[in-house]
């Protein structure tokens, strides 16, 4: 870990500096589909009519996708990654500008009909970014809130050209990096970018600033724009709607009447009426012009978390917590229930004459709504009134006189793939045992990034205990599933301290003997396609070592900040083994923090070799490409053998010993046969009769080693007479580790005790 000093201290005292984390998301081998709830939607009509038109989803996975819509299909025809957490929303403006917000407090603009190009990427935000609106006349505006309490108004036109003359300004100065021209490339957070680089150029103090619209004390999770970008309305958990002048971001007004938290907002064409969905179940219509609520609408038994209007703001469809899809005339008060679900509603999008519902389910579908002609639908006659408040709709909910929903099936289905919710680290700490939505259990292996089992859909606790080993690996590695998949995130230096024997991974280019580190070598598969394009780019066949990066970047540095170990021998070992190959179908993404703060996303097998330290953390680099490794705590066992009590065999000199935490009970059996048994005659001990030395011993503090000889036969099987190591009057296994015997049968935070009893006769 590094230590920043404290300015002015005459102690010269150090703090800790928490270094950048590096997580790596486990995809899944269809990488087509989602895999956790879609937060947004947002629909392209194509300009000319023998075009598809597209439809923009927006994941909690971390993900965009875009499809190619047709009367009975979608398909998925690019996916944009690069951000690091939810996507929240995500607007279209202009001919093909796609803005998108998350929760890893950016927004980021997309060419919505590239291959999933980032064109820049805007800090702003303190906070998670909970939601965008656009100004559809208006091309250039969007406006985003978050749960900072902060909304801001953006100039997208302007941002982009300030980003592009900024980088301009860079390749001129620039003198750092090479790109595949020989061209030089500025190492800086502004960066053009590829068709397949998400690392985009960052806005946060350079260059363009959006204006702020300051006012709110608490969460924004709403917000809408009129059609000329000229009037903006917000909510959030103050339960009241504000009204802001967006070119100026000053208040104009603040409606109260909500009882609970605002989290849906839409505006008619002309910014005099506005429609408000809250999490006290109830609509509201408000009219600007009065300053006032002109209606109230008692239409869900639950939560409102999604609204969408047609085109004369006639008529209005609502979705939310309750899974229920609801059309209402505001003008008549008729409601129909137009379909229900499992899971709650988050976002609608009106496409001709139908409707597509997002939920938090990771699938999309697509139901008929009469969007042209709504009125079609309440001549059915299959509507209720809707009252005027919340617990009347409630009270008529709880007499079980709940409408019948008009549609039974959607017209079009876009499946995901089941989110993951439920996992377990098992005891080896390379597989994981996961359950998902659909309660299929799969196993994980880490290392590799696929699931190398398919249980399907059986008792995951049940499972787990089947899977149990009596093993024990420091933990060098957390897991989540925030996204829908796993998530591994490695922090220095703890990922460092799980090492293992070449042999239990069967690695055959490698002695039986020798230690694994497992972040080392899994770190080697994530960045080989990064390492051996960064070689092709700079045009040199040298070893991967620190010629690559310059000392002065990775070597000095680290080496400036911390005692830092060397791995092994100086030659350094670029080989990935079989069990750290990740797989080239469906490659794992990075998810790490610039040294500019701007957070980013790609695939493994995207990295294009222009990544440095600035964009990947430099403790990374530095393992893989120096082989040094930061200061761990340590991986050694202190422990004490002594005979089994009645034991005729006694040794002559015996004090604490040290060995590594992996070391198998098999080598100290070889290490009590060969440098105690053997060193004297049996009877010669016996004769003796002399007993093991205490801790004050002079030859405290022993080393065990764990080379053996390396032929295919263990010495513990070979030798006569035959040794047993026992703890807490156990017999041991000899492939037990020193750790796993401290941990399941030691039991106990003092020095290790074994005993050793040789029996005679064998």
């Amino acid at each position: 870990m590094h230590h920043a000093g404290s300015v002015g201290n005459p102690n010269n005292f150090t703090r800790p500096r928490k270094e950048k984390r590096l997580t790596y998301v486990l995809n899944d081998s269809d990488d087509t589909k989602h895999c956790a709830g879609i937060n947004c939607l947002a629909v392209l009509k194509s300009a000319a009519s023998d075009e598809s038109d597209y439809l923009f989803t927006g994941s909690r996975d971390g993900k965009l996708k875009r499809w190619g819509l047709a009367v009975d299909a979608a398909t998925c025809s690019a996916t944009f990654e690069s951000h690091s957490d939810w996507v929240n929303d995500a607007v279209l403006v202009g001919d093909s500008t796609l803005v998108s917000c998350s929760s890893d407090t950016t927004l980021k603009t997309w060419n919505a009909l590239s291959t999933g190009t980032c064109t820049r990427t805007l800090c702003q935000h303190s906070d998670y970014v909970t939601c965008l609106a656009a100004a559809e006349k208006n091309s250039n505006i969007v406006a985003s809130g978050g749960l900072g309490g902060e909304v801001f108004i953006w100039d997208i036109e302007a941002a982009l050209a300030s980003a592009s003359k900024c980088n301009d300004a860079m390749d001129d100065d620039a003198s750092n990096g090479v790109n595949s021209s020989g061209n030089s490339l500025p190492m800086t957070s502004l960066r053009t970018i590829g068709s397949s680089n998400s690392i985009s150029m960052q806005a946060q103090t350079e260059g363009y600033i959006p204006v702020a619209a300051k006012g709110h004390k608490e969460s924004v999770y709403a917000l809408a724009m009129n059609e000329g970008g000229t009037l903006l309305v917000s909510g959030g958990t103050e339960k009241v709607v504000r009204v802001w002048d967006p070119r100026s971001g000053s208040k104009t007004m603040k409606l109260k009447g909500h009882t609970d938290n605002i989290r849906a907002l839409i505006l008619d064409s002309t910014g005099r009426l506005c429609l408000s969905g809250s999490s006290d179940s109830m609509l509201r219509l408000w009219d600007l012009g009065q300053q006032r609520c002109v209606h109230s609408y008692a239409v869900h038994t639950d939560s409102v978390w999604a609204l969408a209007s047609n085109s004369t703001f006639s008529h209005v469809y609502s979705g939310g917590r309750d899974s229920s899809l609801y059309l209402t005339d505001l003008h008549t008060r008729e409601s129909v229930l137009l379909s229900t679900g499992e899971q709650p509603i988050l976002q609608l999008a009106l496409h001709d004459d139908s409707i597509w519902v997002a939920s938090t389910d990771s699938s999309v579908h697509r139901w008929p709504a009469e969007v042209c002609n709504p009125q079609k639908i309440f001549e059915r006659g299959n509507y209720f009134l809707a009252g005027n408040l919340s617990f009347s709709r409630a009270r008529v909910s709880l007499e079980g006189s709940t409408p019948v929903p008009e549609y039974k099936q959607p017209i079009l289905t876009i499946p995901g793939i089941p989110a993951i919710v439920q996992h377990e680290v098992l005891n080896n700490k390379r597989h994981v045992l996961t359950k998902d939505t659909s309660g299929s259990v799969k196993l994980w292996e880490i290392t590799k990034g696929v699931a190398i089992e398919d249980y399907g859909k059986v008792p995951f606790d049940e499972k787990k205990e089947e899977l149990f080993e009596m093993v024990s690996v420091p933990a060098w590695f957390t897991v989540d599933t925030r996204l829908g998949s796993l998530s591994v995130h490695l922090d220095t230096p703890q990922c460092f301290s799980a090492e293992i024997y070449s042999q239990e991974l069967n690695i055959v280019e490698k002695p039986e003997d020798d230690k694994i580190n497992l972040a080392r070598e899994t770190l080697k598969g994530l960045l080989v396609h990064w390492l051996r394009k960064r070689k092709q780019r700079m045009g040199t066949h040298a070893s991967a070592n620190g010629e690559l990066l310059s000392e002065n970047n990775i070597g000095t540095r680290s080496l400036s900040h911390s005692r830092v170990e060397v791995d092994g021998s100086s030659e350094i070992d670029t080989i990935v083994y079989p069990p750290f190959e990740f797989s080239i179908a469906s490659p794992p993404s990075i998810i790490t923090e610039g040294t500019h703060g701007g957070p980013w996303r790609k695939k493994i097998t995207d990295l294009d070799g222009t990544e440095d330290d600035k964009d990947i953390p430099w403790w990374c680099l530095d393992c893989v490409l120096n082989n040094r490794l930061p200061p761990r705590e340590n991986a050694k066992c202190s422990f004490y053998l002594y005979p089994y009590e009645g034991s005729t065999v006694q040794i002559v000199t015996q004090g604490k010993l040290s060995a590594p935490r992996i070391l198998k009970i098999h080598k100290v059996i070889n290490y009590v046969v060969e440098k105690i048994v053997l060193d004297k005659p049996l009877d010669s001990i016996n004769a003796e009769g002399s007993h093991p030395s205490g801790p004050g011993s002079q030859l405290q503090h022993q080393t065990v080693g764990d080379g053996s000889s390396r032929s295919g036969s263990k010495p513990w099987q070979k030798v006569k007479p035959s040794t047993e190591i026992l703890c807490n009057n156990q017999i041991l296994s000899p492939e037990m580790s020193l750790a796993t015997v401290r941990a399941y049968v030691w039991k106990k935070t003092d020095d290790l005790v074994l005993h050793y009893r040789v029996i005679l006769g064998k």
